[in-house]
């Protein structure tokens, strides 16, 4: 009859080998070298994304539809003829800045609004927006003239995005928060604009 010890030793093994065959080659149970189904931080995986280490999406990547508020999902062209998309300005206080090439009042401003404009690039994107029957030579022509050519513009001529914020008039201001929330759309002074920028969040 055999010992009672050897039996449990016996038992013991038998476990410990059919444990070992449902076990991954990663240690965890499940199929050999399967993805997990869990980010870092438990968050759901999603099919096709590469989290990094924190768990959130990877640097540079464009923000999901569901990200993007609704005021920024536009896309039009710029006056040198590269797409560009409403989107990309997610995250961050934003200034539209409303103009005509033909516009004395513009003309003058510019220099003003680039200025704001590089003060602040690193928290605000300012975006200008040329239209009202400018012509595309003459938007080129005025942003090469009046040294804005440091910041996107768009080419608007068709009145598609100063349709979308309700925009009627050149030499106009429409400020975003970083929910993309409008905080103000009609004039406004050189002083106003620097103080309502500095304010944006």
């Amino acid at each position: 009859m055999p010992d009672t010890s050897t039996r449990s030793v016996a038992v013991a093994l038998a476990a410990a080998l059919a444990l070992a065959a449902c076990t991954g080659t990663d240690g965890k149970t499940g199929a050999a070298g399967s993805a997990p189904t869990t980010a870092p931080g438990g968050a759901p995986a999603t099919a096709g994304s590469t989290p990094n280490s924190s768990g959130t999406a990877p640097a540079g990547a464009t923000g999901s539809p569901a990200t993007v508020p609704q005021t920024l999902g536009f896309t039009a062209r710029t006056i040198d003829g590269r797409s560009f998309a409403g989107a990309t300005l997610a995250g961050k206080p934003a200034v539209l800045w409303f103009w005509a090439a033909w516009c004395t009042r513009c003309r003058g401003v510019a220099d003003s609004v680039a200025g704001v404009q590089r003060d602040n690039a690193t928290r605000v994107n300012l975006i200008g927006v040329a239209g009202l029957g400018s012509g595309e030579e003459a938007m080129r022509r005025f942003a090469r003239d009046t040294g804005i050519e440091g910041f996107p513009h768009l080419a608007d001529d068709d009145g598609a995005v100063w349709r979308r914020f309700g925009v009627t008039s050149q030499e106009h201001y429409v400020l975003l928060d970083s929910a993309g929330k409008v905080v103000h759309n009609g004039p406004l002074s050189q002083a106003d604009l620097r103080r309502r920028v500095a304010e944006l969040s």
